[in-house]
């Protein structure tokens, strides 16, 4: 990666903040820090971007991957996660929504396509 972007940061608007930072740390089991006054900010894995093209109003999507969809969905529905079902299945990807306890949702999908941040991990141990 150039010098120029050191990495990326994320914002989700929550109308209930508290639940949803309460989710991704006991539900998701993400590493964060607080940034002041518990204001926590989240370690993600590894990202990418992708840039879609469109003639509606710009909007932004968050979804999160994962190796094996039915098996991740599994272990979330066990904690109570709220899951769109049937997955759909995508030219690249079968993918769902988790819907937050903020009423917000984000996506989550198994990926059909390769993925940027493994040539940037092979990239990496190769050096």
């Amino acid at each position: 990666m150039s010098g120029l972007i050191s990495g990326a940061h994320v914002m989700i608007f929550s109308r209930d903040p508290e639940a949803d930072r309460t989710f991704f740390k006991d539900v998701l089991g993400l590493d964060s820090v607080d940034s002041g006054a518990g204001w926590l900010i989240f370690a993600l894995p590894p990202t990418e971007v992708g840039i879609h093209p469109t003639d509606e109003a710009e909007h932004h999507q968050l979804y999160l991957l994962c190796e094996d969809i039915e098996t991740t969905a599994r272990e979330l529905a066990g904690k109570g996660v709220l899951l769109k079902r049937p997955f759909d299945e995508a030219r690249w990807g079968r993918v769902t929504e988790i819907t937050l306890p903020g009423g917000g949702r984000i996506g989550l999908y198994q990926a059909k396509h390769p993925l940027a941040h493994r040539r940037t991990e092979s990239s990496a141990a190769q050096r």
